[in-house]
């Protein structure tokens, strides 16, 4: 039988063979892959990038964790997503312009990803500009930014404005999150939602694509 608990082991400490192989035995014993993800896999990247933030935990030990999670998820993908090869919809997601802060924002990105969204990741530090063009080239259904600074989040109100100029606006919907956001804040700078975390964001994103 599986042991999730090792599942949790293996992506905290990096260890891509070993998570692949119990995301098999679980796969094969039919566990529900959304009971797999949240309880095990997403506290794992939770817990590495808490330990990442507290200094606890460095860039090659963040990235390993990030790669037995894509690892695992790649095979869960099709229990998700079903059989359908279209994806549900187009999410662009990036960093605000004078952000470097990624780690919540690819652990939402792989959550989408997992979830059976096609997700065009920007990065870190991008501007309106890149976004608004990112949205054209895609013809995103949902446009993600995140910040980690107060002194970043702001920066997202003029993403929206430069979406309202380009007459794109209303063809996407617009997601935020990170620490210093907030619902009301998104309310103010006239975004679609907020989430704090990357469950509760492929959640918002079905409800607004079915609004």
């Amino acid at each position: 039988m599986a042991n999730l608990n090792d599942l949790y082991t293996a992506i905290l400490t990096g260890k891509l063979p070993v998570a692949v192989a119990i995301t098999k035995e679980a796969i094969e014993e039919n566990v529900d892959p959304q009971y797999v993800i949240n309880e095990y896999m997403v506290k794992a990247m939770e817990e590495i990038g808490s330990r990442f933030e507290a200094g606890r935990a460095f860039v090659p030990e963040l990235l390993m964790a990030a790669r037995a999670m894509k690892g695992s998820l790649e095979l869960l993908k099709p229990q998700l997503a079903g059989n359908h090869s279209r994806p549900i919809a187009k999410i662009i997601i990036g960093t605000v312009k004078g952000d470097l802060h990624d780690i919540g924002k690819n652990l939402v990105a792989s959550m989408f990803e997992g979830c059976g969204f096609e997700v065009i990741n920007l990065g870190t530090d991008v501007s309106a500009k890149k976004f608004v063009d990112a949205v054209c080239e895609y013809h995103a259904d949902i446009l993600c930014m995140s910040a980690l600074l107060t002194t970043t989040m702001n920066y997202m109100r003029e993403v929206i404005a430069a979406l309202n100029e380009s007459g794109v606006r209303e063809k996407v919907k617009v997601m935020i999150g990170g620490a210093p956001t907030t619902p009301e804040f998104a309310r103010q700078i006239g975004a679609d939602g907020y989430s704090d975390n990357a469950n509760s964001a492929v959640i918002l994103a079905k409800n607004l694509l079915a609004s």
